[in-house]
């Protein structure tokens, strides 16, 4: 069994994820967005080379202290990783191309793939966060780390798919 301490762990998520999301929702309100829309090219590297430094961070971690998963439960994660991701794809694309919504072909494939997918950004460090000092954290991030690049691979392939279905005359259903 996995003990967590509670309160302290909703104080720390509170300051990684919460208090950020709040700044920058404030800052949109004063001229600082302004500044931000003059720079967007530089805010914009900036955030690639930050999320760059996250990830080979946690990759580092995880290499450094072995995963905690072997070869059979790695093949395992390859196999099944793909099926989920496809499968939550292809469902919330079916849930979000209900005529009750009536979204446009382009707002039912965002919608699909801002649903299904998941952030190496965002999901390290809430995985290091609650699990934090526990020896399998690892194996924790393991998931994370494979569906991350999977999620960019598949989204590639389905491109010019999406693109044909996106071009099709009627926007609407």
């Amino acid at each position: 069994t996995i003990q967590l301490p509670f309160g302290r762990m909703v104080l720390k998520l509170c300051q990684k994820v919460l208090l950020p999301v709040t700044v920058g929702q404030l800052l949109r309100m004063t001229p600082a967005k302004e500044y931000y829309k003059q720079h967007s090219k530089t805010f914009k590297r900036l955030q690639e080379v930050v999320l760059l430094g996250i990830v080979w961070n946690a990759f580092c971690n995880a290499f450094s202290d072995g995963l905690g998963i072997g070869v059979k439960e790695s093949i395992f994660l390859m196999l099944l990783l793909p099926s989920l991701h496809l499968a939550t794809l292809g469902a919330f694309f079916k849930f979000f191309s209900l005529p009750s919504f009536q979204f446009s072909r382009s707002e039912a494939v965002a919608a699909m793939f801002c649903a299904s997918q998941k952030t190496l950004a965002f999901g390290l460090p809430l995985v290091n966060t609650i699990f934090q000092g526990n020896p399998n954290l690892a194996a924790f991030c393991a998931p994370i780390m494979f569906i991350h690049p999977l999620q960019m691979t598949i989204g590639s392939f389905l491109l010019p798919m999406i693109q044909k279905y996106t071009a099709i005359n009627g926007e609407y259903r």
